[in-house]
């Protein structure tokens, strides 16, 4: 991240000086540029009742920017909630019968399997394939694929062990067999570089209090502007087409709203939507390459020390497949209590405990770390120092 102020970056939250903070696949801190945002927000709520024509102008103006920010159209993104309501939305539209069947991998994050699981009701079957080793790619899917499969639905980034999955194989596959493609972007935007269009994907769902560094409240859901056949679960005024200007519902009219707006319910968590609009200016001012790069040259300072430590790594070495997030085969007891202890934020895993960094983790933030495992066992690894642990930048 040389390239980068890093040092601004941090400045920038202030939690960096009150620990160590390796947990931002649970939730980001907020930064003071972006708590502005939403103070100033608060700030015209309060002196001036709600400039209401104003905020969503704005709304608008920030649905451009994220919408870019994916290789997408503005028309082609909605506010949600979260992620698990944007996979519950592209469930619930996509035209399936019963027997069809929709493929995903075991294992993957539960939300995203319930949304479709609940499509039982409809005679829908979803098929769980075993990903025994590696990223997901279309070699994975391609045998399961049968007359009535119609969906692939999957992450892009695994949150339990950091896989970094080969969406443009997938999304080709797709492309040629006439499925959909419905992605889990919750730990990849943000973090990773993603491109809509280059990828086939046809409909994403992100929510963005992770690497787009917002409070929880407030997800995007991208949906390809060339599947005419969604239909939205919910209707209200603001998802129609041609809402009634007297306010009176018209029973001969239900067109849904073009694009993604048909799935849009009403009012917008404006709070938040300011928020990512000064999110987006930290990102795109460091360049989401370079947060990729950054993440991935923190991954590999890590795993120089897990090597030396004889530690496993859970998930994935390669850099091509890996990203932010890192699961030490470490016993989530006694070591998550320990971290604790030390002021050090990890989240317990399926396999271990797991490190997620931020855009204001540095070097020397890994080599702390690296000093706290050493100290917890010196006799362990007695054959090392704790010289060890300021490596050769």
């Amino acid at each position: 991240m040389d390239a980068i102020d890093l040092q601004h970056v941090r400045d920038d939250f202030p939690v960096t000086r009150r620990m160590l903070y390796l947990d931002a696949a649970h939730q980001t801190p907020l930064a003071t540029s972006i708590r502005r945002g939403i103070e100033a927000f608060l700030e015209e709520s309060n002196e001036n009742a709600g400039p209401k024509p104003v905020w969503l102008g704005r709304v608008e103006a920030v649905r451009a920017r994220a919408a870019a920010f994916l290789g997408a159209a503005p028309q082609e993104l909605a506010f949600t909630k979260n992620t698990s309501e944007g996979l519950n939305i592209a469930a619930n539209a996509l035209p399936l019968a019963a027997g069809d069947n929709v493929l995903m991998i075991e294992g993957d994050h539960p939300n995203n399997a319930y949304a479709w699981l609940n499509l039982a009701r409809k005679g829908v079957e979803v098929r769980f394939i075993r990903l025994h080793d590696g990223v997901a790619d279309a070699t994975l899917f391609a045998p399961h694929i049968d007359a009535r499969t119609r969906v692939i639905s999957m992450s892009h980034v695994t949150f339990h062990a950091g896989h970094v999955h080969d969406l443009a194989s997938i999304g080709a596959l797709c492309r040629e067999r006439g499925l959909y493609f419905v992605v889990d972007a919750m730990q990849s935007v943000g973090v990773v570089p993603i491109d809509v269009k280059a990828l086939g994907i046809s409909l994403l769902a992100a929510g963005c209090h992770k690497g787009l560094l917002v409070p929880q409240g407030l997800g995007l859901l991208y949906a390809d502007a060339r599947l005419t056949d969604l239909q939205p679960a919910y209707l209200a005024w603001a998802s129609l087409a041609r809402p009634p200007a007297d306010l009176i519902a018209n029973p001969a009219d239900l067109a849904p709203a073009p694009g993604a707006a048909r799935f849009e319910l009403g009012n917008f968590n404006l709070p938040d939507i300011h928020a990512l609009d000064k999110a987006l200016d930290l990102i795109e001012g460091i360049g989401i390459t370079n947060v990729h790069a950054h993440m991935q040259m923190l991954g590999d300072r890590l795993i120089e020390h897990l090597d030396r430590f004889g530690i496993g790594l859970v998930g994935p070495r390669t850099r091509a497949h890996r990203a932010h997030i890192y699961v030490l085969d470490l016993p989530a007891e006694p070591w998550l209590a320990y971290f604790a202890q030390h002021n050090v934020r990890v989240s317990p895993e399926r396999d271990g405990i797991r490190i997620s960094f931020g855009i204001f983790n540095t070097r020397e933030d890994v080599d702390r770390l690296a000093g706290l495992i050493y100290s917890h066992s010196p006799d362990r690894w007695a054959d090392l120092s704790p010289a060890d642990f300021r490596l050769t930048a």
